[in-house]
């Protein structure tokens, strides 16, 4: 699925978008648990989190995760959006809780990176 139908899937606003919409994404991520992410997020998933600051982006990079989805409209101050650009990561937030935003993602045939 496209990062620009994941984004109007969640209702969400595209707020960092210095890298490709048109990139396809097929498994998600969720947890506000960095060291979770290290050890368990796949290359080019889509990670769901709570969490805004700039260790979110670190993470990211170095797991090659290009996308990430802020629920519950908590928006990433400037410093993490500005790394965030500069790592050509995705910055989204929705209105939606993790559990709702991952719900509709199953839904659409986003699968957890465990179901790969």
């Amino acid at each position: 699925m496209k990062l620009k139908e994941i984004a109007r899937l969640l209702d969400a606003e595209v707020i960092s978008d210095s890298a490709d919409l048109d990139a396809d994404i097929m498994l998600v991520y969720s947890s506000d648990l960095m060291s979770d992410v290290l050890f368990f997020a796949p290359p080019d998933c889509i990670l769901i989190t709570g969490l805004t600051h700039p260790h979110v982006i670190r993470t990211a990079e170095i797991t090659r995760i290009n996308a990430i989805v802020f629920v519950q409209n908590k928006k990433p101050d400037s410093e993490t959006v500005e790394l965030a650009k500069k790592k050509n990561i995705h910055l989204l937030v929705t209105p939606l809780s993790k559990f709702a935003a991952c719900g509709r993602l199953y839904m659409n045939g986003i699968r957890d990176c465990s179901e790969k």
